[in-house]
């Protein structure tokens, strides 16, 4: 159990729409807030709003979002009590965590072990199985050799997906859909995987071949109180990177998200686990397999806050400060359908990056429409950082209504100056499958590649 401690001043080590929205939490709760930036994001907006800003590098995040000794030397002079860390950077680091704590500072995420243990896919995998979680069938832990690859294989069986056990986002995962597939499979993911992270430990897992991606939101005190927030589905995905999320997912019924949720909130217990964090699913066949769990709040995290109206963030920091959750299980009620569009800086068809200055803003808005964004009309977009813009979140009392709302959100939206995804969205939405929730983590693609849409601007820029 954490001692109580008093928080009263955060230092928010990220940028963009997250630094912005973990500063609106603490103001409603009445704290200060300290946001370091980079050189690139001295206009940003959470340093204009923040109570203090300190700078802590040039652009590039290796010399700035990721220098640990530069924020905790910025947490002390300004005398922040506690660090929240976002999403992506040093949000799951675990000597970071383990180095605010020992500073005397509150680290607003769970404890290093546990991000340490999950950081590792293969640790992480067997915490689970152990925990009473559905697994993917999988190799034994790492692969030693390209005969160990192949054993592994058989035994699991064809298609199988080579994944990195340090991996995330895509990166350092092949397929190998037959045995003459493996051996390059391996070597190519291993080669990938130390580029990305260091390391180059790979597993095996079963490739499913058209399963839906299901997560639950689970949170924890200290005081052993834990719960689960229902699932999200992100299914929609371009490249292994979540595009449109929605909650509840229109794929399963109400016993099996109270099942699937209770299973992980006992893991949690189980595990003593604190804070927020996210246990992901690849479902199949009414089957649920267990990929990975994210230490951390989610990117998509708004949709499971407009269905249970619950604070995420809130929860983060009073957690920190020891207190015990502030709604039990039975209170988590599901009201509606949330559904959250990634509105990113980007060519809508061919995907590339499109930093600059942003010309015109208009943030869409009504009953039950939620932008978090930290763009403005007179902002210019960095290019060192991810090209994601804002998140446009709607809620309704069905899914219908949902995605009417959305529709028309989206027609309000304007951002000039630079390319970004939004008719990619206004598209999604008018699509017969989307609307039906009939898809799974490979439709985008085949949508994107049947309409063509990256071969011929692609073609049409090299011309």
């Amino acid at each position: 159990m954490t001692e109580q401690r008093t928080i009263q001043k955060v230092l928010i080590a990220n940028r963009g729409e997250i630094a912005l929205r973990i500063h609106r939490a603490c103001k409603e709760m009445g704290l200060s807030t300290v946001v370091v930036h980079s050189e690139a994001d001295r206009d940003a907006m959470a340093v204009r709003l923040a109570d203090e800003s300190v700078c802590i590098g040039p652009a590039p995040s290796s010399q700035s979002y990721l220098k640990k000794s530069q924020i905790l030397a910025a947490a002390e002079i300004t005398g922040a009590d506690a660090i929240h860390p976002g999403y992506g950077f040093l949000s799951e680091n675990a000597q970071f965590a383990e180095m605010v704590e020992a500073h005397g500072l509150a680290f607003i995420g769970p404890t290093a072990a546990h991000i340490r243990i999950m950081g590792d896919k293969i640790a992480a995998k067997q915490a689970m199985i152990d925990a009473g979680v559905p697994c993917v069938p999988g190799s034994d832990g790492a692969i030693t050799s390209i005969a160990d690859a192949k054993k592994s294989a058989k035994k699991i069986g064809f298609p199988v997906l080579v994944k990195a056990s340090a991996g995330g986002g895509g990166r350092g995962m092949k397929l190998a859909k037959t045995e003459a597939d493996l051996e390059n499979a391996v070597r190519t993911a291993k080669t990938e995987a130390k580029a990305a992270f260091g390391d180059d430990a790979v597993y095996l897992e079963k490739y499913l071949q058209g399963p839906r991606h299901i997560e639950v939101q689970v949170i924890a005190d200290t005081h052993g109180n834990v719960a689960h927030l229902w699932e999200r589905d992100c299914s929609l995905q371009r490249r292994n990177q979540k595009v449109f999320e929605e909650a509840p997912s229109p794929e399963l019924n109400q016993a099996q998200r109270e099942e699937i949720g209770m299973i992980c909130a006992k893991a949690m217990e189980k595990l003593g686990y604190r804070g927020a964090g996210t246990i992901e699913f690849l479902y199949e066949d009414g089957r649920f397999y267990f990929i990975e769990m994210n230490t951390r709040l989610q990117v998509e995290h708004p949709v499971t806050e407009m269905i249970t109206g619950i604070d995420l963030v809130r929860e983060q920091i009073r957690i920190a400060e020891g207190k015990k959750l502030s709604f039990s299980q039975e209170d988590v009620l599901l009201v509606g359908h949330a559904i959250e569009c990634r509105i990113n800086a980007e060519h809508p068809e061919t995907f590339v990056p499109s930093p600059g200055l942003i010309s015109d803003f208009h943030a869409p808005g009504g009953p039950d429409v939620r932008l978090d964004s930290a763009a403005y009309a007179g902002y210019r977009i960095p290019p060192h950082y991810d090209s994601l813009i804002g998140k446009l979140i709607v809620h309704g009392r069905t899914r219908r209504e949902c995605l009417m709302r959305l529709r028309r959100a989206l027609s309000e939206m304007v951002v000039g100056g630079v390319h970004t995804t939004l008719d990619l969205h206004r598209r999604l939405v008018e699509n017969e499958d989307v609307q039906n929730g009939n898809y799974n983590i490979h439709w985008l693609e085949k949508f994107l590649a049947d309409n063509k849409i990256v071969e011929e601007d692609a073609a049409d820029e090299k011309a």
